[in-house]
């Protein structure tokens, strides 16, 4: 299975690496333009994402504008969402989280700072990982 970790912060992408490489092929980009590009490339060569973790808050493309224009190209080429998305943030703000599940479709989200057990059981529920 393969995974892209979209972070613009250093030690987060690090730690978020080390819980993932265990049980992904794992990808990482610094911004919401090169998730878009990554899963653009993806789609192209036929292996898409089962995961995409990808923060809120960053510059130049945001994490709820990167997951529309994600969709818009899993739709477009697949015919239907494809990757199961668990957006993270730091902001306590119901309404941006509201906003990446009913806009985005987001599968899931997670509070930084990020737990390994946190980001498991999110990925169980999604059926990423097995028990």
């Amino acid at each position: 299975m393969r995974a892209l970790i979209v972070e613009d912060e250093f030690l987060s992408r690090k730690v978020l690496r080390s819980f993932l490489m265990a049980l992904f092929e794992v990808d990482i980009v610094v911004n919401g333009r090169e998730a878009v590009e990554a899963v653009k490339l993806a789609l192209e060569e036929g292996t898409p994402y089962d995961l995409i973790l990808m923060d809120i808050m960053m510059p130049e493309v945001d994490g709820i504008e990167a997951l529309a224009m994600i969709r818009d190209l899993e739709k477009e080429k697949v015919g239907k969402p494809y990757s199961k998305v668990i957006m993270t943030t730091a902001l306590d703000d119901p309404q941006t989280v509201l906003k990446s599940f009913y806009d985005g479709e987001a599968s899931a989200y997670i509070v930084k700072p990020v737990s390994k057990d946190a980001l498991y059981k999110e990925l169980e529920k999604l059926g990423l990982l097995k028990k």
